[in-house]
């Protein structure tokens, strides 16, 4: 696997993993009870970009690093999902 490829699969890891922390600890400004005015009431009091974008990188880490050796190290690929799933159809 060349570098490039390495980079895009991980960014494409880190965008799907940014999407899944992204609500983590969110609280709207309704539940805290302290809507500003002119703001929509379900924005968030404190987003923490900073933490998320940290966690993101160290969880996209982690799962780039699975796959990494999985498909170089053990030589795995999409052609060998049939021979790790179990034939499931009835005898003939």
């Amino acid at each position: 696997m060349g570098w490039l490829s390495a980079f895009a699969i991980f960014f494409i890891i880190w965008w799907v993993v940014l999407f899944a922390v992204l609500p983590f600890g969110v609280r709207s400004q309704a539940e805290d009870g302290s809507v500003e005015p002119g703001t929509e009431a379900g924005a968030p009091v404190a987003p923490r970009l900073g933490f998320k974008v940290a966690l993101t990188t160290a969880i996209a880490i982690g799962v780039f690093s699975i796959f990494y050796v999985l498909t170089v190290t053990m030589g795995l690929s999409v052609d060998d999902i049939p021979s790790i799933v179990p034939d499931f159809s009835e005898p003939d």
